[in-house]
């Protein structure tokens, strides 16, 4: 999320209006309905670990074992549990 200046993307009248409720401080507006992003869409960060849990369902039916992948990973033997299972 970024911060705007509010005298940047609102007109003077609109500001003087919102002053009269909150003078100073400041407010979060939230998106429209419907176009709300999901974690990770606009970072990337959701695409980067998908990518990842690819690779590690991969290396597990290539015989890899679920200690080995926690060790490459830097996962607990549960998160891999919980990767390669869900995807199976």
């Amino acid at each position: 999320m970024s911060h705007k200046r509010a005298k940047d993307v609102l007109p003077d009248e609109l500001i003087a209006i919102i002053q009269g409720y909150v003078d100073g401080e400041y407010v979060y507006i939230p998106r429209k309905s419907g176009s709300e992003r999901s974690w990770g869409e606009q970072s990337g960060a959701r695409k980067t670990l998908d990518e990842r849990n690819k690779e590690i369902c991969e290396r597990f039916k290539c015989g890899w074992k679920k200690e080995q992948l926690a060790a490459a990973y830097h996962l607990s033997v549960k998160s891999i549990e919980r990767i390669v299972y869900k995807r199976e």
